[in-house]
């Protein structure tokens, strides 16, 4: 028993140093946010789903893809829910390639409702050589592949914090001025600092938001800080699009379960009732 115990907690401890170790790598953790989809009950707010959206096409694609995700699901339930005649709008704004033609040659078309969200760039290489050497992410599951905290007991609890990691890169850049001295002599040329950034202090891309980039449909200020939150809602919706289905689901499961387990004890009542 001893020996079990000295196991589980030695276990316990190399869990909790690999976290502390992998965040201790450089990032640093992010800033935690209230996010109307967290929690076993939380749901998508439509209107910061549409916002979103915004800022992902008038900032974010111009160097990010989405290859994962359809024109289609925009105005599916649980999403932005774009009508279907936006949907052929929003998408028409785009041009694919298409073909080949009568003539076997390959050719552009405005895109449909059907279409992959097409990437800004041709090939990695002409993405690197537009962006000074580093590839752009895709931003089809970036909520998913990038943890915004460290440490299997605090991700099992609060998620692995991906929508609070874009948002605390997005609004986690570091004036030149304000790079704390003993790093400031490691600036690489042309990056940023940035303390949330996961591959290190230093990243590729230079502030992409600043105050009013954007104008809101609905009127709402697009400060840097509301449309960092509304991509980030979006992102995650993109990464997980049925997540209010699942949530649903598992609620009905639980009730399930829960009345299951119920019935069990009340049949083995019955049958042992008279067992001596």
């Amino acid at each position: 028993m001893t020996l079990l115990k000295t196991l589980v907690i030695a276990a316990a401890g190399l869990v909790l140093s690999f976290g502390a170790a992998e965040a201790a790598g450089g990032q640093k953790p992010a800033r935690d946010v209230s996010f109307s989809f967290e929690g076993p009950f939380g749901t998508f707010d439509r209107a910061q789903l549409q916002r979103g959206y915004k800022v992902y096409k008038e900032v974010c694609s111009a160097c990010h893809s989405m290859q994962l995700v359809s024109f289609r699901n925009l105005s599916q339930p649980g999403g932005p829910e774009f009508s279907e005649e936006q949907v052929k709008v929003l998408a028409a704004g785009y041009n694919v390639q298409d073909g080949p033609n009568s003539d076997g040659e390959m050719f552009e078309r405005p895109a449909l409702p059907s279409d992959r969200f097409p990437s800004p760039f041709p090939n990695e290489q002409a993405a690197r050589a537009a962006n000074g050497g580093a590839y752009p992410t895709d931003m089809s599951l970036i909520t998913k592949a990038r943890p915004g905290w460290f440490g299997t007991f605090n991700q099992l609890v609060n998620g692995i914090g991906g929508p609070e990691y874009v948002y605390s890169v997005l609004t986690g850049y570091v004036p030149d001025e304000e790079i704390p001295e003993e790093l400031k002599s490691e600036q690489p040329e042309g990056k940023s600092y940035n303390p949330y950034f996961a591959n290190g202090h230093w990243i590729g891309m230079a502030q992409p938001i600043t105050d009013d980039q954007v104008t809101y449909d609905d009127g709402t200020p697009a400060t840097v800080d509301q449309m960092a939150r509304d991509v980030s809602a979006f992102l995650a919706w993109v990464a997980e699009p049925k997540m209010e289905e699942r949530k649903r689901t598992g609620f009905m499961v639980m009730i399930y379960l829960g009345i299951l387990a119920l019935l069990l004890y009340l049949v083995k009542k019955r049958i042992w009732a008279n067992a001596h």
